[in-house]
């Protein structure tokens, strides 16, 4: 049985809950035709300040994120997986429930309403009750929820987040937030009714308050040890990420809102705290933990550029598809792409730990339109080398490139960049012969027949050598009869008759297996006979056009089940699932292996890659029924 008030009254309400800001809304739009709006101006002020509130955290959530800027500042190095994510998915509740409760408070206290928009008296008197009144108050009411059986039935449940993040501060129990709510009430409340309220101190008081709140769960060191061997006496008027975090991870010291000197009153202050935050101060300027293994991404478009952390958590931990919020951001994701055109350099966007082993995903700053732009080629390859340089000198093992970053016309599929740099440490690698291997497994072994586009790129090649091998016909889309016949020989003299030339789409109108390798239009999908099933290796996908077919989804395999601290999704994958060429970095790195992987896909070694990867605990990822 679930303890009283544990429970959001609207949890069951998903999104719909949003709609309970409509009488605010309503009340607003209404107004415009009434003489008398002060009751309107009060709504609308509720909801700019949940408006505010919100951006402050989202803020705050974006710059905890920003690896690239705080991986060296972290206090708890694991990473926010899905889990943690889900559970505080709706971290905001408590804006929602201050909302009503101010409204409340408004019809009970109608006098109060009209207050001047500025009082500097104000904001002393505010203070000065927050130290009063709230500080301690929260003290004793946190100390409490420590006890057993509040801490079981309520206050657990903000601490089974096992990272501190800005929204883990929002994360609890109706209980507690409507007590919450009651310390940050009583200084609004109590410099009103002295005679010192006003907008500007609502506004500021609130925005404070919530503006430290992320600051303490943010978990990175932001603020500086020189602050306070300049000035002692702040340690304790002021506490830090370190600080609270030592909260989350000790237990029973450290309870205070935001002034230390409560801890040291009520004799809870954590002795390592002060030593802690010199030490996560003074060390973030070293770089931290060297990752085993890096892959190497780049930006597909504009609105999947919005598909990380950094922007907004929840939509990068679901599989990307367009939504209709990231619209109004798309102008944002232009600017963003044309700065990082002129200056910028790879950087670190995600990360997460397997049987620990610290794998990292950097990003090339380059958009997938700019690798086929001729005068571009030469600056992309410019900044993969620096990656590649970069990740030898940190002592990376392995580097996997992702998609276009292995391009064949742009650096040979990474051969260019062993050739120029053959004493490189870090081993490169392309991951396509596990791409191949995801693909030729998903085909069921009765098959005689398949059709290939992209038949004579790295991918198509080995596909068809293997396939040819098991006696199954392989019709090869080209117009370059040179390259299929150079492919052709590479087969044994007894497969090479299951190699066969095609120019058109026309010649697979009976085959019910495409694999395509080349971006198909529409027009050309409607030459595939009714109940055939897509197979694809081409970035992006091609569209489901035909509803009488099935299409499989890129090559793509599910990382092992002890995974942690994986809390984004790679691209249109499912959560835990990376793409093939990801996966084939990781499984290189697991075995140890020595070589490069570069250039044209070593046919033989397909089973044996497959093989390793399965050994490994990674699971392939189908769309299609096998049917053997």
């Amino acid at each position: 049985m679930e303890a009283p008030l544990s429970t959001w009254p609207w949890e069951k309400l998903g999104s719909f809950k949003y709609l309970l800001y409509g009488p605010f809304v309503a009340k607003v739009m209404y107004s415009r035709y009434e003489e008398d709006s002060i009751k309107a101006t009060w709504c609308l002020h509720v909801l700019i300040l949940c408006a505010l509130r919100c951006l402050i955290y989202q803020l705050w959530s974006s710059f905890s994120n920003m690896l690239f800027l705080t991986r060296n500042r972290r206090i708890i190095k694991e990473g926010v997986d899905f889990k943690q994510i889900d559970k505080e998915w709706d971290w905001d509740n408590f804006i929602l429930l201050q909302a009503l409760m101010a409204s409340l408070a408004y019809y009970m206290l109608p006098n109060l309403v009209n207050l001047p928009i500025w009082d500097l008296n104000g904001f002393m008197v505010i203070t000065i009750l927050h130290i009063v009144f709230s500080e301690p108050l929260y003290y004793y009411l946190h100390k409490c929820f420590h006890g057993s059986y509040l801490f079981k039935h309520y206050h657990s449940l903000h601490h089974s987040s096992a990272i501190p993040q800005p929204f883990t501060a929002g994360h609890a129990t109706f209980l507690e937030q409507i007590l919450l709510s009651a310390v940050i009430g009583i200084p609004i409340l109590g410099s009103c009714l002295m005679g010192y309220g006003s907008m500007a101190t609502i506004y500021g008081y609130v925005l404070v308050f919530d503006f430290l709140r992320c600051l303490g769960h943010c978990n990175f060191e932001i603020i500086p040890h020189r602050l306070f061997l300049a000035f002692p006496f702040m340690k304790y008027l002021l506490y830090t990420p370190t600080y609270h975090t030592l909260h989350h991870t000790k237990m029973g010291t450290n309870y205070c809102l935001f002034m230390p000197l409560f801890d040291v009153l009520g004799d809870t202050l954590n002795p390592k705290s002060w030593d802690m935050h010199t030490k996560a101060s003074i060390e973030s300027g070293k770089n931290g933990r060297v990752p085993d293994f890096v892959f190497l991404a780049h930006v597909v478009d504009l609105t999947s550029a919005l598909h990380v952390p950094y922007i907004f958590r929840s939509f990068s931990s679901t599989p990307f598809s367009t939504k209709l919020y990231i619209i109004p951001l798309l102008p944002l994701a232009f600017l963003a792409m044309l700065v990082m055109w002129l200056y910028s350099k790879p950087f670190l966007n995600t990360f997460y730990n397997l049987r620990g082993y610290l794998h990292q995903t950097w990003v090339v700053p380059r958009f997938g339109f700019q690798y086929f732009l001729p005068f571009a080629a030469q600056g992309i390859n410019k900044q993969i080398e620096q990656a590649i340089l970069r990740a030898d000198k940190l002592g990376v093992k392995v580097i996997s490139l992702a998609a276009l970053n292995k391009n064949e016309a742009l650096n040979g599929g990474g051969t260019l960049f062993v050739n120029k740099h053959p004493n490189l440490r870090v081993r490169v690698v392309h991951g396509n012969t596990l791409t191949a291997a995801v693909i030729l497994n998903e085909i069921p072994k009765h098959i005689t027949e398949v059709f290939l586009t992209g038949a004579t790129s790295k991918l198509g090649r080995a596909i068809a050598l293997y396939l040819c091998t098991r006696q199954v016909r392989v019709l090869m889309l080209t117009s370059s009869t040179e390259r299929f016949q150079k492919i052709q020989k590479e087969a044994p003299a007894e497969c090479q008759k299951y190699l066969i030339q095609v120019t058109k789409y026309q010649a697979a109108k009976n085959c019910k297996t495409w694999i395509v390798g080349k971006w198909i239009t529409p027009r050309e999908q409607k030459f595939a006979p009714a109940g055939a099933h897509f197979h694809q290796f081409v970035v992006p996908p091609v569209l489901p056009f035909r509803s009488d077919c099935t299409y499989g989804d890129l090559a793509a395999m599910r990382l092992p089940s002890d995974v942690q601290g994986l809390g984004s999704c790679e691209y249109t994958m499912e959560r835990g699932v990376v793409h093939a060429c990801h996966a084939g970095g990781v499984v290189h790195s697991l075995e140890g292996w020595t070589h490069h992987e570069v250039g044209a896909i070593d046919v033989h070694r397909i089973d044996l890659v497959w093989e390793a990867a399965l050994k490994h605990g990674l699971m392939p990822v189908s769309s299609f029924p096998k049917t053997d």
